[in-house]
């Protein structure tokens, strides 16, 4: 167990994508606005089988037992991060704080930020939407109103680009069968086959050109250029809304609404 262990370990070293942030000179209609991003992230729920004794802290809110899995990935939709230990009952804000405090955990350079949404806090490395005001793509399709405000219009462009989250677990889903439902191994054993899953995944993003099931998920794929690093070496320590943070995201919104 000790050598497929480490050869897991190795796998990560290899396969798991290095993220480039989001060029000043993006010309990327999804991705121009958010110059420093490095990519989205969200959490997927994945079966898994447990003991009696453990359902209760596996048991999410639709009543599935599961693994609450945190995941990121970059505009390329190859994932840059996973931390599929969590049980399915733990809030989304919980394991990204435990997965930024970890050593060797989540990395996220100062002056870089990741997408995502409101189960998330708004703050230093991690830009959620706005709260009370329309989101998700559908709101936005065919026959409704444009962005009427700074808010709506940042909100629009957030969810197309963080769309990318969405995608890469619709093809890991769609990929690898094992994923659909819990398998009847040890509870490690389990978490290690989704860890594999996802690390393939990446293997063929890189391997592969066309990709059948990428190509059935609705949406826009687009190659991204290599960015510049971000300049600033610390990382990010902890998760906490800040006034400055707010501010940044104002920002943002300010820009897209003065230059739509």
């Amino acid at each position: 167990m000790n050598k497929v262990l480490g050869a897991v370990l190795s796998l990560h070293r290899v396969l798991l994508s290095e993220p480039t942030p989001v060029p000043d000179d993006c010309i990327d209609h999804r991705w121009k606005w958010f110059k420093g991003c490095l990519g989205t992230l969200d959490d997927t729920h994945i079966n898994v089988l447990v003991s009696n004794s453990g359902k209760q802290r596996y048991r999410t809110r639709k009543g599935t037992i599961a693994t609450n899995t945190l995941a990121l990935c970059d505009r390329n939709m190859q994932f840059v991060y996973f931390l599929p230990s969590w049980e399915g009952s733990a809030g989304d804000s919980r394991v990204l704080r435990d997965a930024v405090a970890r050593p060797n955990g989540l990395r996220v350079p100062q002056g870089c930020y990741y997408l995502c949404d409101n189960d998330y806090a708004n703050s230093n490395g991690f830009l959620t939407p706005y709260k009370g005001v329309r989101y998700h793509l559908k709101e936005w399709g065919i026959g409704n109103a444009q962005p009427q405000n700074p808010k709506e219009l940042f909100n629009m462009r957030h969810s197309k680009a963080r769309n990318v989250i969405e995608r890469a677990f619709a093809v890991l889903k769609m990929r690898w069968g094992i994923l659909h439902s819990a398998s009847f191994y040890p509870i490690q054993t389990q978490i290690r086959l989704i860890m594999a899953c996802f690390l393939l995944h990446n293997f063929i993003c890189l391997e592969m050109n066309n990709d059948p099931f990428e190509a059935s998920v609705d949406g826009e794929s687009s190659a991204i250029a290599p960015a510049q690093d971000c300049t600033q070496p610390d990382y990010i320590d902890y998760v906490d809304p800040t006034p400055k943070w707010t501010q940044f995201r104002d920002s943002i919104a300010m820009t897209m609404w003065n230059n739509r």
